[in-house]
């Protein structure tokens, strides 16, 4: 495998190890879905990443004294890359890279021993209950509430935009146990068993028809104070832990490495005045400037990961440098793919974006493409706006 970047002999042997790995193990079917951006369901995502937790790679960023394979900041990058280049489903962050480190940095140890095996061999699936109906990037307003009930609490409130909630066995939660000066006081982390009476998940369903959003509605939930990670009341320390790394993962090379095949595909396939599109000066002159911006976003990223795994932090500002960088450079190659597709993504086949159908044929490569486009409008919000991001780094960099 001949990667872009001057890696050592022994990151160019991992490099084709993992290549030929994915290569062979990578289900055909889910293969040709992800190729074409189609809809992959729960059983997907799971059949995947148990693949991968039989060969210790499903919690690829953890190190080897908690279960993981303890590879460095170069390794991971590979990994992703490559995942991304062969058409890998996305693991799904919130098991293995958001609860996982939490838990096993914060949890006590009956906490360790319960949840990382099943995370570690992709058992169980997680959502993040965070944002509130007023309580999106200003998460520290949020108003779901534990009370003091003995050797439980009761929970009650709710979350919105809840990935894949209809899907989670667990959720790992902010609540607030009680007021302080400081809205940020007072919060706390909890891990729900979805399954506990008073959990009603009601779906928000996509226009074009896709599932992945939820609303979850909690009313007189019983937790058990084993279930608090860490300090009562310190929940907001854990979540700005959590969030430093995840903005990390929120550049999103694997995405905008999977989109950038994409748009070099339709564009290369999509004919403007008897030849492809992708050979007119103009929109291979905006292709170009995208694929630049990637480059140095990549760069970047291998630096956060790079503090990431000397055991340091990549400080907010960078994380949410890279935030921002990544899911407008995502937004980017989604809009030229559409406008690569023109009219003839504009047609709607509900058949096709779930999978169905006649994949081989180029509709399936175009079919959803403004439906695509318009979702990933979500990148800039999600994980706390840019705007937010923005003004973080005005305040911790600039000092403003």
């Amino acid at each position: 495998m001949n990667m872009e970047l001057a890696f050592s002999p022994a990151e160019q042997a991992f490099a084709d190890e993992v290549h030929d790995f994915i290569e062979h193990a990578l289900p055909a079917d889910i293969r040709e879905r992800v190729e074409h951006d189609l809809h992959l369901g729960r059983e997907d995502y799971m059949r995947w990443q148990q693949i991968l937790a039989a060969r210790g790679w499903h919690a690829y960023t953890w190190p080897k004294e908690h279960g993981g394979p303890g590879w460095s900041a170069v390794q991971r990058y590979i990994f992703e890359k490559t995942s991304a280049e062969l058409n890998c489903p996305t693991i799904q962050p919130f098991g293995p890279r958001m609860v996982g480190p939490v838990i096993f940095t914060f949890g006590s140890p009956a906490q360790q021993a319960r949840h990382l095996p099943a995370i570690r061999a992709s058992t169980v699936w997680w959502c993040q209950g965070y944002s509130e109906p007023a309580s999106g990037s200003d998460l520290a307003s949020l108003a779901t509430r534990a009370e003091d009930a003995g050797d439980h609490y009761l929970v009650n409130g709710q979350k919105i935009w809840t990935s894949y909630a209809h899907y989670a066995d667990w959720m790992f939660c902010l609540v607030r146990t009680r007021r302080g000066s400081r809205p940020q006081e007072g919060i706390s982390f909890l891990l729900i068993d979805m399954r506990t009476p008073g959990i009603e998940v009601q779906p928000i369903p996509m226009l074009e028809g896709t599932h992945s959003f939820n609303s979850v509605f909690l009313t007189d939930v019983r937790v058990p104070k084993a279930n608090l990670v860490g300090e009562e009341g310190q929940g907001w320390r854990y979540a700005k832990f959590l969030l430093e790394h995840e903005r990390v993962e929120n550049s999103n090379i694997g995405f905008s490495t999977f989109a950038m095949r994409r748009l070099h595909r339709i564009a290369g396939q999509v004919m403007q005045a008897g030849r492809p599109l992708l050979e007119d000066p103009l929109f291979r002159a905006k292709v170009s400037a995208v694929e630049a911006q990637l480059k140095a976003l990549e760069v970047n990223t291998l630096r956060a990961l790079s503090a990431i795994g000397s055991g340091g932090s990549p400080g907010a500002g960078l994380s949410s440098a890279l935030k921002i960088r990544g899911t407008e450079i995502g937004q980017r190659i989604t809009e030229l793919i559409c406008e690569a597709a023109g009219p003839e993504g504009m047609a709607l086949h509900p058949e096709l974006l779930a999978g169905r159908g006649d994949l081989g044929d180029m509709q399936a490569s175009l079919s959803g493409a403004p439906a695509n486009y318009f979702w990933r409008r979500a990148m800039s919000i999600y994980g706390g706006s840019n705007e937010i991001q923005r003004n973080i780094i005005a305040k911790q960099v600039l000092g403003l």
